[in-house]
């Protein structure tokens, strides 16, 4: 396995930010690209990360599965500057890795065997059903939750009446509206409430792209869908549900 990018960015923060989720995960190279799928350990919330083949300027691979550490690989993307391109090439049980700019600088990464089940993140995905599509605008929704983190540690996502409402609700409140003039809402009346730990970890990912599409149904699972050109990263989150003592 050999492949080379010339803007390693985007792998760079896709893998800092899957890293505050899991801490080591199985690295798919294969005729369709580079790949990620992962459950954190509290099986609250599944990722699911694919740059494709187009890419990269080098490509040359059969079907690789490489087991990382995550928190080492961010440690060595880190060092990649604006103007590097990286190599990736495995070796036996390691994977070599190249960043070329000024300087040429080599890292070597010991490959590990991952003893977590192995996720398919489209399979899982194909079994949820969704009532509802948002599509906003990145810099809109990253600070609706944000404000939401301010009040409460859980956040309701509702629609009612053809409108997107974030809704924060404790001792204080916060409240964001969206109608169709600041968003795409393709949507069935419905509500779920969501642990905001992990939707300011996925706000993160909304900073990579221009728009965020959110799935989401009555209490069900919460779909965040983020793409770029060279890029697509997707989230899912259970539903916090409430229990009536």
């Amino acid at each position: 396995m050999l492949v080379k990018l010339e803007n390693p960015l985007l792998l760079s923060k896709a893998v800092e930010l899957i890293s505050e989720l899991v801490t080591e995960v199985r690295l798919k190279v294969n005729e369709f690209g580079m790949s990620i799928s992962a459950m954190d350990p509290a099986n609250v919330a599944m990722v699911g990360f694919k740059l494709p083949k187009s890419a990269f300027s080098k490509f040359e691979t059969g079907n690789e599965v490489l087991g990382i550490n995550l928190d080492n690989l961010k440690q060595i993307l880190k060092r990649c500057g604006s103007g590097s391109s990286l190599v990736l090439e495995k070796k036996e049980n390691r994977l070599e890795i190249k960043i070329q700019d000024r300087i040429k600088r080599n890292f070597t990464l010991s490959l590990i065997d991952i003893e977590s089940e192995e996720i398919d993140f489209d399979s899982k995905v194909s079994n949820m059903e969704f009532s509802s599509t948002i599509e906003l605008n990145s810099v809109d929704i990253i600070p609706s939750i944000e404000d939401c983190a301010i009040v409460a540690d859980a956040c309701a996502f509702i629609v009612e009446n053809e409108k997107f409402i974030i809704e924060a609700k404790g001792l204080n409140s916060a409240r964001s509206e969206f109608s169709g003039d600041e968003a795409k809402i393709n949507a069935e009346n419905c509500k779920s409430k969501y642990s905001l730990e992990y939707l300011q970890k996925f706000m993160k990912g909304s900073k990579l792209c221009e728009k965020t599409v959110l799935q989401f149904a009555n209490d069900h699972p919460l779909k965040i869908g983020l793409k770029t050109e060279h890029m697509e990263l997707n989230f899912i989150l259970a539903p916090r549900i409430e229990t009536e003592d």
